[in-house]
């Protein structure tokens, strides 16, 4: 196991019926933003029983903040904030209200220029503790896992750009199952998908013997599987999507990745093409992965065991290694397809002649030595691209 640092002060709230306690959660004196994204949290009520929750704190909304939130909108929120002295921000919505809401709580008392925010990578960025300020969400979307994590991805100038700070893990985080229940059956797909690949992309690397982690890993996928087409078939089924809500937040909450080597090259790639074709962003990764594993299954090869063994129940006496692992990859594909996403570029429009765009993209954005190994050149990327069209 590799040495590891682990903190989350995130305090969750988990369950049905919770609202009422964010009279406790939210400081008494508070100036509060309330941050979401289009008009499904004002017409399902979710908007009016949070301010009803918040009493006589001073409120105020921003919404419109985009599905993969851009830049330029999350400084018009920084303005709202800035001008009216804006001391707590609450953001209620899915992943991407969440992400963006952290970059507003960062460039809210930055002096330089916000943008540069972005120009970190996966490093912290270098703002000052005591100049965050502090955020907690209601989740709506079970998917992304910002819920409990200090990271967020912004859109800005073409791109998508990764940014965390350790003071932007939320403070609280209610989550509350029912509150996903009137989700569009495409979006719990994305999340159940979204969530798995969040899990791979820690776990499916090389061997470090962090059993544990492990463990867990394997314990949420097999739960995804499981629950994955009850929840998107059954969308006020409570046991099921309280346990895709869980999974979620769990798969990206830092725990499983702790101590353990980790890819994100079909985030990476995922993400051009998010920007490239505005494909939806799991939909995007429901397309990369298999390809990913398949070009990769030398480098991969004794953790793609291990996740056909103990996820898929595919074992030794069912065929030789390479068979094995192919065959992992093929279940994998089909649970996609299970739950709702495609598994091809070509289903979401892209051309064969288009790749050529996701290629310099991905070398404008530096995104030259991808995976664990960091042996993923643009080569091999476009190897990953044209298996997956």
């Amino acid at each position: 196991m590799l040495n590891f640092n682990y903190r989350n002060p995130t305090h969750v709230v988990f369950g049905k019926d919770r609202m009422a306690e964010l009279d406790q959660l939210v400081p008494e004196n508070a100036r509060v933003l309330i941050t979401y994204g289009g008009g499904s949290v004002q017409r399902f009520g979710t908007l009016d029983k949070v301010k009803a929750a918040l009493g006589n704190r001073t409120v105020f909304e921003f919404g419109g903040i985009e599905a993969n939130p851009k830049y330029d909108t999350l400084m018009k929120a920084v303005e709202v904030a800035r001008a009216e002295k804006i001391d707590f921000l609450l953001a209620v919505g899915g992943g991407s209200v969440m992400d963006g809401t952290k970059f507003i709580a960062l460039a809210i008392t930055f002096t330089g220029d916000t943008a540069s925010l972005l120009h970190h990578g996966f490093n912290p960025v270098p703002v000052a503790n005591d100049k965050v300020i502090p955020l907690g969400v209601i989740a709506t979307l079970p998917a992304t896992g910002s819920e409990m994590n200090a990271f967020a991805v912004v859109s800005y100038q073409g791109g998508k750009y990764p940014m965390n700070h350790p003071n932007v893990y939320p403070t609280f985080a209610m989550l509350d199952p029912e509150l996903t229940f009137s989700l569009p059956k495409i979006q719990v797909a994305n999340g159940v998908v979204d969530a798995f690949v969040h899990v791979l992309e820690q776990y499916a690397t090389y061997p470090v013997d962090a059993r544990v982690q492990d463990r867990m890993a394997e314990g949420i996928m097999r739960t995804l599987i499981e629950i994955g087409p009850i929840t998107v078939a059954e969308p006020t089924n409570y046991d099921a999507r309280a346990n895709l809500m869980w999974s979620a937040t769990s798969a990206l909450n830092g725990m499983i990745g702790t101590g353990v080597p980790m890819d994100w090259t079909t985030h990476m790639i995922g993400h051009e093409l998010t920007a490239l074709f505005n494909i939806d962003h799991a939909q995007t990764l429901a397309a990369v992965l298999p390809s990913v594993w398949r070009v990769l299954a030398t480098q991969k090869q004794a953790k793609l065991l291990q996740f056909a063994e103990r996820v898929w129940d595919i074992t030794a006496d069912e065929g030789d290694e390479a068979y094995r692992v192919e065959q992992a990859i093929a279940k994998t594909e089909a649970f996609f397809q299970q739950v709702g996403l495609p598994t091809r570029l070509r289903d979401h429009g892209v051309t064969v002649a288009q790749i050529d765009a996701v290629i310099d993209a991905l070398a404008a954005h530096g995104m030259t030595a991808l995976s664990e190994t960091g042996k993923v050149d643009l080569a091999a990327s476009r190897q990953i691209l044209e298996m997956a069209w």
